[in-house]
């Protein structure tokens, strides 16, 4: 790599350049990082180590924090929060909850989530189960209302948590919920994330859906150098319940809803429970909201603590305006980013060091790598070689993967990546970039047009297509009942949104693919 290496560093002192050779520095990141992410499990030693700095996590959350600290986070709280949320009544009856397409801790999925078995007595306060689990009072007669089991808090069963693959350093830890709880948070989160995203000072700075806000600020801050990245290690792990609950505090219904359908315990692979002081783990769905609010929240009040504002409603606006976050990745002014770093680490957030910047050309947010605004960020290759058509998802992750490559000019790549699929798949088509099949990009040539389809008169070619496999899922009685009356109010809030028409006979494999060819638009 030292014909790369002397493009970007001065080899007397080993400085960086003062114009170092931006896509040299593109080549080493890609030659370096290209197989950081491949979805593989970890060895047993680091997963072991990423269930160790689980328990210390919960430990550190027991460590006491300055009273004046926590004042001052309050007195922020009540002028940032009451803005965004307003005070009012709990919509209790205007809320629409929703099943997560992932496992759950009693292992049910599909169409059977439907199905309640189980619900837990602390949520009848806020979440009646003839209003949530059913779709009418007249359920009450019903056989399926009395099969279900009605469990009180000290036999809830706690969240299971596993490992699942991120890097090939450490795993990702998440907590599956049970069915109960992660339908009624999701209910939650609709409203939380709906009014974070359309009401002044978080509307445009707190985001769930559009990065691109993030991605452009760290391309054109490495250029600028005005604005910082930061990362947090563990983020969601570092969110403490007490300090959470501060910020509803204005909101006693909210706060308590909130409360009732949040999971108070965690059972680890070797059977360990404990008990939780986080406001809650990731795979919960409250998780990304309420982090994402506690750390704006530390983010603002660092800004008016440095620049000796009063804690009121101007300097709250002004200063929000300052602040972007997207679940863990925040993005400060440069000049504020020492005191905003102190105050993380204040209420217990830990920065991630090696992954946040604030000085020189380099940053990275929302997946873009940025240096002197140009962006430098790898392709990753994610899946390991396929061998046959059984690896469906595999094929499908190495034709993507090698189109990118392709078009940032890796082309000798892209060719052998493709060459592998081709000779399990045979011949791929040339595509455009919108197409739905399985395909080679060009610069060089027009798209494979093989005939004329009559019936919807557009140009087609045969192709491989990744289709979902369906299990054998059916529903009936008030499940099916709720589930159609959801889906209606789901179509209402997304007309664009589409059901299976069989949706209630199958339902499909959770990340599962199978190729089929078939006659598609080319581009």
């Amino acid at each position: 790599m030292r014909g790369f290496l002397d493009l970007v560093f001065d080899s007397g002192t080993g400085g960086i350049l003062n114009e170092p050779e931006v896509t040299a520095i593109e080549g080493v990141r890609q030659c370096a990082n290209a197989f950081k992410k491949l979805k593989l499990p970890c060895s047993p030693s680091r997963v072991a180590k990423a269930f160790s700095k689980f328990e210390e996590g919960e430990q550190d959350l027991g460590e006491p924090i300055d009273p004046e600290h926590i004042t001052y986070f309050s007195s922020v709280c009540s002028v940032l929060w009451d803005s965004v949320l307003r005070a009012g009544d709990y919509p209790v009856h205007s809320l629409l909850p929703k099943h997560g397409p992932g496992s759950t801790a009693e292992r049910t999925m599909g169409n059977q989530k439907y199905a309640f078995k189980r619900w837990h007595d602390r949520l009848e306060p806020y979440f009646p189960m003839l209003e949530y689990a059913f779709s009418n009072e007249d359920a009450y007669d019903s056989i399926e209302f009395q099969e279900v089991s009605i469990i009180q808090e000290a036999d809830e069963q706690p969240v299971r948590v596993i490992t699942v693959p991120k890097t090939l350093k450490s795993p990702r830890i998440i907590a599956i919920e049970p069915v109960c709880m992660q339908y009624t948070q999701q209910a939650l989160a609709r409203l939380l994330i709906n009014s974070l995203e359309t009401t002044a000072p978080t509307r445009g700075h707190i985001n769930f859906k559009d990065q691109s806000v993030n991605r452009r600020l760290a391309l054109v801050s490495s250029e600028t150098e005005t604005m910082a990245t930061l990362d947090l290690s563990s983020a969601s792990d570092r969110v403490p319940l007490s300090l959470a609950l501060i910020m509803f505090e204005r909101f006693p219904d909210l706060r308590d809803a909130l409360l009732a359908c949040r999971s108070t315990r965690a059972q680890l692979p070797d059977g360990t429970t404990l008990s939780l002081k986080k406001f809650a783990s990731m795979g919960s769905a409250l998780c990304f909201p309420v982090e994402a609010m506690y750390f704006y929240t530390i983010c603002v009040g660092a800004l008016i603590e440095k620049h000796k504002l009063p804690v009121t409603r101007e300097s709250v606006l002004a200063m929000g305006k300052r602040v972007y976050v997207y679940g863990d990745d925040i993005i400060v002014p440069t000049d504020d980013v020492d005191v905003v770093v102190d105050h993380l680490q204040r209420y217990y957030c830990k920065v991630n060091t090696s992954k946040s910047f604030w000085s020189g050309k380099f940053r990275e947010s929302c997946g873009v790598d940025a240096f002197d605004g140009v962006e430098v960020t790898p392709t990753y290759v994610r899946e390991v070689r396929p061998d046959s058509k059984r690896a469906a998802s595999a094929i499908v992750s190495w034709v993507a993967t090698s189109n990118l490559f392709y078009k940032k000019g890796y082309w000798a790549t892209a060719s052998h990546m493709i060459s592998v699929c081709e000779s399990i798949l045979g011949e791929l088509p040339i595509v455009g970039p919108e197409s739905a099949g399985l395909g080679k990009l060009s610069y060089q040539r027009a798209v494979s047009i093989e005939r004329w389809g009559r019936r919807y008169q557009r140009p087609e070619v045969r192709a491989w297509v990744a289709a979902p496999v369906y299990r054998t899922d059916t529903l009936e009685g008030q499940g099916a009942l709720l589930k159609c009356l959801l889906s209606l109010e789901e179509k209402q809030l997304d007309p664009a949104s589409a059901k299976d028409e069989k949706h209630l006979c199958r339902t499909a494999r959770h990340g599962a693919v199978a190729l089929k060819r078939r006659w598609i638009e080319p581009y």
